[in-house]
């Protein structure tokens, strides 16, 4: 008997691009992230590096004007300049108003919404509406709508009897920054709003089915169920929020323009009038400096106590 050779098996050739065990190669991985990349980088972070290094020098507005580094120097004006620091206890008390509230009715209209009731879908259209029209849209209706001669609110406060007469709500003192954070609610309450009813509706069923049959009534399992497993989304959102709200500018510009007598004078509103109204851009950078450092430290403490307990 002759011996039967065994032809060896095909070796196939190893495919360009592509790394062993049929990964992708992380060049290839870099390629196919590149185009959203670049855009981020040219028209995000490349500016805001620019900005903030705007606030180490005395960029003034004009077209023959020279720009010097000068250092700390616009920081050490900026330590003992009351005005910025009043602006910003006020955009402290905005933000963390603003955020808490929107959170609050949010959560109570999402638990609405992820009930199987009737027209809900006409309820989760009107709470979106506010998402759908832009800031200087809204400022201009609410600044309508809280006019003191034609305006529906001051009339209807003056017929029910909480005020005498016509009301300035935007122009007096004394409610002219409660008028903007209720404005400032209601434009913040959609995104809020969707994002809590998603994480409901991510929540298993049979959580709440297994508490129930512990006896665990309505509020309890919204305690110990319903809040623990939306404790991720809640941080998150929050977060957000307190950044959105802080850097709030287009809305409070259109409805006081910071007045009367600074009592809505927010951060941002505060360097937008010392970078465009007096022309200093590397002082008003150095505020957004400021505040950036300062919202970054916020944030970082608030998720370091709200992620503790998660892990």
């Amino acid at each position: 008997m002759t011996t039967e050779q065994v032809a060896a098996p095909a070796v196939r050739p190893p495919v360009r691009g592509r790394s062993s065990g049929g990964r992708q190669p992380k060049g290839d991985l870099w390629l196919l992230v590149l185009p959203a990349l670049v855009p981020i980088l040219l028209l995000s972070v490349v500016p805001l590096v620019q900005g903030m290094a705007l606030g180490f020098t005395d960029s003034k507005l004009g077209l023959g004007a020279t720009t010097r580094f000068t250092g700390l120097d616009n920081f050490g004006r900026l330590w003992g300049n009351d005005l910025f620091w009043n602006s910003f206890r006020i955009g402290v008390i905005w933000a963390v108003a603003v955020t808490g509230l929107q959170f609050l009715l949010a959560m109570g209209l999402s638990l609405l919404l992820n009930e199987n009731l009737r027209l809900r879908w006409l309820v989760c259209t009107l709470a979106l509406t506010p998402w759908a029209m832009p800031p200087v849209i809204i400022a201009i209706t609410w600044k309508l709508l809280l006019d003191p001669t034609v305006g529906p609110v001051s009339s209807t406060l003056s017929a029910a009897g909480l005020v005498d007469g016509s009301v300035n709500l935007l122009g007096d003192f004394r409610y002219a920054l409660p008028a903007v954070i209720a404005v400032g609610v209601w434009v913040g309450m959609p995104q809020t709003t969707i994002t809590l009813l998603a994480g409901l509706q991510s929540i298993p069923a049979s959580l709440h089915e297994a508490a129930a049959v512990d006896g665990a009534g309505a509020v309890r399992r919204f305690f110990s169920v319903t809040l623990p497993q939306l404790r991720p989304v809640i941080v998150a959102i929050t977060a957000l929020d307190v950044i959105w709200n802080f850097n709030s500018f287009a809305l409070v510009y259109v409805l006081t323009a910071g007045g009367p007598g600074g009592q809505t004078m927010l951060p941002m509103l505060f360097a937008y009038n010392e970078a465009f109204r007096y022309g200093q851009f590397g002082y008003a950078s150095a505020m957004g400096d400021v505040m950036v450092v300062l919202v970054v430290i916020v944030l970082i403490v608030y998720l370091r106590s709200t992620l503790r307990g998660t892990k």
